[in-house]
């Protein structure tokens, strides 16, 4: 199709397109009237382009028009609304650009439109009277954002703190004396625990600060580099400073330093030094509620997966910088960092049942568990589908508060979100005690079900989209800055290539590490023995074959259904391997989740229709996360491969577990993995919606490692090469505690602003979304009834502001993180 490269406008499409359509006028009036033929539908970027190449006939015509200009912009759409005679179109030129046009069939008559109306457009094809409504809802956070910048290149979108810090730098250096007082004020209200830090309350004035850094800084110059800070904090006192500049004199210096040069003419490097040297974050909170969260025997359980993973490396890292951060900045404080999940009485062997429990390899980290209550109060006992959660959220956000006050005898400094639910009680936490917010969406729930953004009335009674995405939209308004794990999170996905940019490796085994041997007799039994159990089911004939191996929930959206039905279309894949997936449960007599029933009543249907016992072998969820790294190895010892097919996979945690263990891996290209895999370098990318293309992509590969050995070597090293180069948690905490900081001085500025927006948000979250909570049962209780007014017909679709870019999310920067410096400016970083 057509390069992207090749073109260089100024014009808009709006500008451009009537001049490329005259020049192919009857070939495009053919393309439009295909287009406009089946009535009202919507078109995704494969049918578009599919339709556009049978209208046309000539061969040599068809390769013109497709790589030219008219070509280019439509492989540039993610989607066109036909509603005849017009056709309107979505297209993304580059990420974070949009342009809305849409084009009459008859005349081919082109037309500029905005976000609002392109979405009005898109709602017509589902409701029509709704979307003709002038008076229905429309929320706009935007117009509450008037002074906050945007960013608008696609260089600049996800590095939000950099653009943060040049933006702090331009408006504090205006006038120095003025527009230093907020950074003033910001380092006197520093403390821990009424303990003044960094700067006490005699200096009341910048210059009185300037003053006091010179002299500082010219006397600890004349002392030796390694003198403790505590022999010179009487005369740091006596100026008006206090503890928190540094251990000893060098480090005192330095900061010392880099704060006259932001009083003096701020710039971006200096200001993120600074703010990665402020003693600001000592306290932290984690929110991860739905599902089991605990640190054995949960992973599998409905609801829980890599989530769990990612959050407990995530906290060994933090409290790891945490420790050395202090320790720099010569203080005396013991961090704590608390995980807020959700306490199950009924815990199913695992310890969701007990309400404080330290992390492994932590000193001053815990999980705090605390319970959902009953609308009498009494503690709810049973799991709740993360789609049910809702009615139970604002409760447990007033129980987990007082808990977290009373164990961190304080407020936190700093509190992170994570999924839906555990956003919005941060949301709601972070608004009622001030303190700055981060929000992790992981997978948001719309990526994953195709068009659930408008088709989400059909989808409500099951899943609950309604307040899920009301959820996401208050959560997402009210963080301070949004950590993503990918690029395509961000801006979805990219036609150019640019540097992987995720979140960091989590497995414990790789090549290099001493192998678990005692496991492999249990590992042998799992895979090997040829009696079906109630641990798996399900044999392999042929053990010399070579394995492709997948792991994951069994759900809709990880489609390890979809794998078993291609493994069984294709004879020459099944001739090759054997088929080994471990995921959810056995038998549907034994799960409570909706989908997880319908997946194994396939999964059964599937063995039998392809007739795969001998070939398959189905092992139900492996909770054991060191036998589980082990289990990698094995199947890589098989010189088998990974397989990660999900419809949609946020970030793709399996995929870099396997990798780091020298498994060659196939992953979905739709999502994370897309960015964590070269395609046919450190791995494959495959696409879910084409089993038969997928499944041949992988015979092939086992093909060729049968006619050249070492290739499955090559393949695996790339893989393991590629996780070496670019994961580290060290990077990821860095940049998290970096931002924590600097976005507690950046909520300072613009104050009037931001209780303007909170107090709409407010309003939001308490019109809507406890209207929307109220209409999803409560499981074992009693089902309530909607109240008046409330309920899927009422909920929101948020238009948005037309001056703004698509890809904007109003009111926070949106970041996500990479170990690698891009040596280019083509993508989010």
């Amino acid at each position: 199709m057509a390069s992207k490269l090749s073109f260089k406008r100024a014009d808009s499409i709006a500008e451009s397109m009537p001049d490329a359509l005259r020049q192919s006028r009857y070939q495009m009036k053919k393309c439009f009237q295909r287009y406009v033929s089946k009535g009202k539908r919507l078109l995704k970027n494969q049918q578009l382009i599919e339709e556009l190449e049978k209208s046309l006939d000539d061969k040599v015509e068809k390769e013109k028009l497709v790589e030219g200009f008219l070509g280019y912009i439509i492989c540039s759409t993610q989607e066109a609304v036909v509603l005849p005679p017009y056709v309107a179109f979505a297209v993304r030129m580059n990420p974070g650009i949009w342009e809305y046009v849409k084009v009459h069939s008859d005349d081919l008559s082109v037309e500029g439109i905005t976000p609002s109306e392109y979405l009005k457009f898109k709602e017509t094809l589902y409701d029509e009277n709704w979307a003709k409504d002038d008076n229905s809802l429309e929320v706009d956070f935007g117009a509450l954002d008037l002074s906050t910048p945007h960013l608008t290149l696609p260089s600049s979108i996800g590095n939000g703190l950099q653009f943060v810090s040049k933006f702090m730098s331009s408006k504090l250096g205006d006038k120095p004396e003025t527009s230093m007082k907020p950074l003033l004020d910001y380092l006197r209200s520093l403390n821990y625990r009424g303990e003044k830090l960094m700067v006490n309350d005699t200096i009341d004035t910048v210059n009185k600060l300037q003053t006091a850094l010179l002299l500082a800084e010219v006397f600890v110059s004349g002392l030796p580099r390694y003198t403790p800070f505590l022999k010179f904090e009487q005369r740091f006192q006596e100026w008006g400073l206090e503890k928190g500049w540094g251990e000893n004199a060098e480090r005192c210096k330095e900061t010392l330093n880099c704060l006259s040069e932001v009083l003096q003419a701020p710039d971006p490097i200096n200001m993120e030094k600074f703010f990665s040297r402020v003693p600001s974050t000592f306290n932290i909170v984690i929110f991860s509620i739905h599902g089991y969260f605990g640190q054995e025997k949960v992973l599998g359980l409905p609801d829980t997966g890599g989530q769990v993973v990612y959050i407990l490396d995530q906290v060994r890292a933090l409290e790891e910088e945490l420790l050395q951060r202090i320790k720099l900045q010569g203080l005396n404080v013991t961090p704590k960092i608390l995980v807020l999940t959700r306490l199950i009485p009924d815990a199913k062997g695992t310890k969701c049942n007990v309400e404080l429990e330290p992390v492994e390899n932590t000193k001053h980290s815990h999980i705090l568990r605390v319970p959902f209550k009953t609308e009498d109060g009494k503690e709810l006992r049973q799991w709740v589908s993360r789609f049910d959660i809702y009615p139970y959220l604002e409760r447990y956000a007033q129980d987990s508060c007082a808990k977290i006050l009373d164990i961190l005898e304080g407020k936190p400094d700093l509190i992170i979100g994570n999924y839906t639910d555990g956003n919005l009680v941060a949301s709601l936490m972070s608004s009622k005690l001030g303190v700055t917010q981060g929000t992790i969406a992981h997978a948001l729930e719309k990526t994953k079900y195709e068009d659930s953004d408008v088709k989400w009335r059909d989808l409500d009674q099951k899943y609950h989209f309604s307040c899920q995405f009301t959820a996401d939209m208050i959560a997402m308004n009210t963080s301070d800055f949004i950590i993503t794990s990918t690029y395509q999170e961000i801006a979805g996905s990219s036609t150019l290539p640019h540097p992987v940019q995720t979140s960091p490796s989590t497995s414990p085994f790789t090549q290099k590490q001493k192998r678990l041997t005692d496991l492999h007799p249990q590992i042998e039994e799992l895979l090997y023995s040829k009696q079906d159990t109630n641990e798996h089911i399900g044999y392999l004939a042929d053990r010399n074959k070579p394995i492709i191996f997948s792991m994951a929930r069994l759900d809709k959206v990880k489609n390890i259904t979809g794998l078993v039905e291609w493994y069984g279309q294709n004879k020459r894949l099944r001739d090759l391997v054997n088929l080994v997936v471990v995921a959810g449960l056995l038998e549907a007599s034994q799960s409570k989740d909706r989908e997880e029933i319908e997946e194994i009543n396939k999964m059964h249907s599937l063995i039998d229709k392809y007739q795969l016992k001998g070939q398959i072998r189905w092992i139900k969820a492996q909770t054991d996360r060191v036998r589980n790294g082990e289990l990698y190895r094995c199947i890589a010892d098989t010189k088998g491969a990974f397989v990660q097919p999900a419809l949609y996979e946020a970030f793709g945690l399996t995929v870099i577990e396997a990798m780091n263990c020298g498994l060659t891996t196939f992953a979905t290209n739709q999502g994370g993995p897309a960015e964590i895999i070269v395609d046919g370098v450190s791995g494959f990318h495959i696409n879910p919606m084409n089993g038969r293309e997928a499944s041949n992509k992988i015979a092939d590969f086992f093909q060729k490692c049968q006619e050249d050995p070492s290739y499955w070597n090559k393949v695996s090293t790339a893989g393991l090469q590629r996780i070496y180069e670019c994961y580290t948690w060290k990077i990821y905490a860095t940049k998290v505690l970096n931002m924590g900081s600097t976005y507690g001085f950046w909520k300072t500025l613009n104050k009037e602003e931001r209780v303007a927006k909170q107090r709409y948000l407010q309003m939001f979250y308490n019109l809507q979304f406890r209207n929307l909570a109220k209409t999803v049962p409560r499981l074992f209780e009693h089902p309530p009834q909607a109240p008046a007014g409330a309920g899927p017909s009422t909920m929101t679709v948020t238009r948005p502001k037309e001056r703004q870019d698509h890809d904007q999310l109003d009111g926070a920067e949106v970041f996500y993180f990479s170990t690698i410096e891009p040596k280019r400016c083509d993508g989010y970083a």
